[in-house]
């Protein structure tokens, strides 16, 4: 099957100009392109059924562009979403008309500002901003601000929990929204508590609506000041809990913990408490239960300081031997991870309430350890 000729003539002078990227509109059958002289487009006039047409169609773009009528291995979707298309031919995938050709741009190592431009154009979906945003160059050039003010205006419209939270931690990123779109966005956490856990991931030190510091706070800053200066992860992680930053990131985590709507965002959840926490002590028994975390940081106290994760718990014992208990709750909330909840959801697809009853015995020990952090436990 061929081309009708009036459209083998058209898409041939079309693509005899320098392109920037391709787009099908497949519903109605028209070829768009983007050049630096602005967009230009071929209606088609198709001779056969439109799956067909549309496939000779991209054959034609693919011979034009790499040389092979094979096209884009549209099949390699995981292949595409690792990141692994070569950075060199990442302006000729944009030509190709295919949007998993879009995807693999999307995800390459190599992604430009400009060439982020022209992705967005080919295909402006939530899922493609918010990879782009996890390009560094992408956030700090032009399109950062534009697919996060996108990502933000289609918030409301996000049905998954896991997409609602990576779009609040991928927007909140330095320079992509103001100040007023921000508190706007925290006052919305209120009713969608899972945003919460995008606002722990982005900014866990500058948390909106900061509470006081911790009664004590002043008193172990200035004993623990020498160890802090020397690098002591469990001196500067117990300052940074005690402190306004450090009560209010505890207080948003309670929040975000209340409810979970579902399993995605119970495992966001807990990753977000593992990054804020697992400076003190790396490396955690991924088999443990919630309990048996929170003994094996009670028996950690004790050991002496024959590690760097012993010696530094030792040292901050050492000067104030009265916070055995924030000491022991900075560890256990530091093993906090993904793996206390694969056995559970491994069992069970549950959601909503029955689910927050069968994961109790990881989120009751860990509310714990936040009510000791907050002063809230009467030892």
């Amino acid at each position: 099957m061929e081309l009708s000729a009036e459209d083998a003539l058209r898409l041939n002078v079309l693509l005899a100009n320098p392109l920037q990227a391709v787009r099908i509109d497949e519903s109605r059958m028209v070829v768009h392109a983007l050049s630096e002289e602005g967009e230009a487009s071929v209606v088609l006039n198709p001779n056969a059924r439109d799956d067909l047409y549309l496939k000779r169609v991209r054959e034609l773009l693919s011979s034009q562009v790499l040389g092979s009528p094979g096209g884009y291995p549209v099949f390699l979707r995981r292949w595409t979403r690792m990141g692994q298309a070569r950075d060199d031919s990442l302006e000729q995938l944009l030509l190709l008309g295919e949007p998993e050709a879009v995807v693999a741009v999307v995800h390459a190592n190599g992604l430009t500002d400009e060439l982020a431009r022209r992705a967005w154009w080919a295909m402006p979906v939530a899922d493609n901003a918010r990879r782009m945003l996890e390009h560094e160059s992408v956030v700090q050039g032009r399109m950062g601000p534009e697919l996060a003010e996108y990502l933000i205006e289609y918030l409301p419209f996000e049905t998954e929990h896991k997409a609602m939270i990576e779009t609040i931690r991928l927007v909140l990123q330095p320079g992509l929204v103001s100040r007023d779109t921000r508190e706007r966005l925290w006052r919305q956490a209120r009713r969608k508590p899972s945003y919460y856990i995008g606002f722990m991931d982005s900014c866990p030190d500058e948390l909106p609506e900061p509470l006081p510091p911790r009664a004590d706070w002043e008193r172990v800053r200035d004993v623990l000041v020498g160890l802090v200066e020397e690098g002591n992860p469990v001196a500067r992680q117990l300052v940074r809990c005690l402190s306004a930053p450090g009560q209010t990131f505890i207080a948003t985590a309670e929040l975000a913990m209340a409810k979970p709507t579902n399993q995605d965002v119970v495992v966001e959840f807990l990753k977000s408490v593992h990054r804020y926490f697992a400076s003190v002590c790396p490396h955690a028994d991924a088999a443990a239960d919630m309990e048996t975390l929170v003994s094996d940081a009670e028996a950690l106290l004790d050991v002496p300081g024959v590690c760097p994760t012993t010696r530094a718990v030792q040292a901050v014992l050492e000067r104030l031997p009265e916070y055995r208990a924030d000491v022991r709750a900075l560890m256990a909330l530091g093993w906090v991870d993904e793996p206390l909840v694969n056995p559970i959801f491994a069992r069970t697809d549950s959601i909503g309430s029955v689910m927050r009853k069968k994961i109790l015995p990881v989120t009751e020990p860990i509310k714990r350890q936040f009510a000791q952090l907050r002063g809230k436990v009467r030892n």
